[in-house]
């Protein structure tokens, strides 16, 4: 699979959740890449804006759609890396603002 067949098949499943791409077309395409890219690099489409590991058990938080967009959209508008928005962020009817990580340290590698 592509790049636009990913973002195609993505889009018909989120989109009825009410889960919708950024209205920036190259951002979300670049994207799209990036997953495919991890998919080949880990076998699992790792979320591309956190470092993932390489162990599906450990990344599964970070697996796109990671366990944290649906907070980040309702909190924020946007999910951290602002591949899944709500219909209000693209539409300009709520402030974009910067979406803070939600990763716990010790996922990421950070701490004890």
């Amino acid at each position: 699979m592509d790049a636009a067949g990913l973002y195609e098949t993505l889009k018909k499943i989120q989109e009825p959740k009410g889960f919708f791409f950024n209205r920036d077309q190259d951002w979300v395409m670049g994207i799209m890449n990036d997953l495919l890219v991890n998919k080949k690099r880990y076998g699992y489409m790792s979320c591309p804006c956190r470092l993932a590991s390489g162990n599906r058990e450990l990344d599964r938080d970070i697996v796109c759609p990671c366990a944290y967009r649906e907070a980040d959209v309702r909190e924020y508008g946007s999910c951290f890396c602002s591949l899944y928005v709500s219909r209000e962020w693209n539409e300009g009817r709520i402030e974009h603002r910067y979406v803070p990580e939600r990763r716990p340290p010790e996922k990421m590698g950070i701490g004890p």
